[in-house]
């Protein structure tokens, strides 16, 4: 479990196919802290560590998770949000989060506000995952407040320093991203689709 508070960025390193799987290599500060058999989240999506260098470690992607995150699109030197999971008994500064993204979307505008961002997305309506203001949202593994909801669309306010330590910067018109739904949100709508 995570909480959507990136603990820092790091680098890809290596990708590496094997048959229907990508071996990802990240360089990272956090690495000498690692352990093998470790889940961290890599842009919201939670892998397990298989390896361990001096400064890189490696996760494996099944096809699963590269056919629901954007994953697929990594290249060498690309950046990605970090965070190991939490501690039991740590403060949940961000929101439940599972590491388990639920589908991509695509940002379709980004506007500056005095000092800080917004930023729009735009999801497939069809999987029927759902936003609502002031909800919870994860975006490639970032904890936010969604300001607008809309039926297949949503934004959020990203703050300085988010948008510094984070790759929020990175992001652009067009740029596909990983979102994971409120946990809570998803088990209330599938109990009242049940009654």
């Amino acid at each position: 479990m995570f909480t959507g508070i990136v603990e820092e960025v790091g680098k890809i390193k290596n990708l590496t196919r094997e048959n229907s799987n990508l071996h990802i290599e990240v360089e990272a500060a956090m690495t000498p802290e690692l352990k093998i058999d470790q889940s961290v989240s890599h842009n919201g999506v939670c892998l397990t560590v298989v390896s361990i260098k001096e400064n890189s470690y490696t996760v494996t992607a099944i096809q699963e998770t590269l056919n629901k995150t954007n994953l697929d699109r990594l290249s060498e030197g690309d950046l990605v949000n970090l965070e190991r999971g939490m501690k039991l008994g740590d403060r949940l500064d961000g929101h439940i989060v599972q590491g388990h993204v639920d589908q991509t979307a695509t940002c379709i505008a980004i506007k500056d506000i005095d000092g800080s961002w917004q930023f729009t997305f735009e999801y497939d309506p069809k999987l029927n995952n759902i936003t609502i203001e002031k909800g919870s949202i994860t975006v490639n593994g970032v904890s936010l407040t969604v300001v607008n909801s809309e039926k297949s669309s949503f934004s959020v306010a990203i703050i300085p320093y988010t948008f510094e330590n984070t790759i929020f910067k990175k992001i652009e018109k067009g740029t596909i991203v990983n979102l994971e739904f409120d946990v809570i949100g998803k088990y209330v709508k599938r109990i009242s689709e049940l009654a």
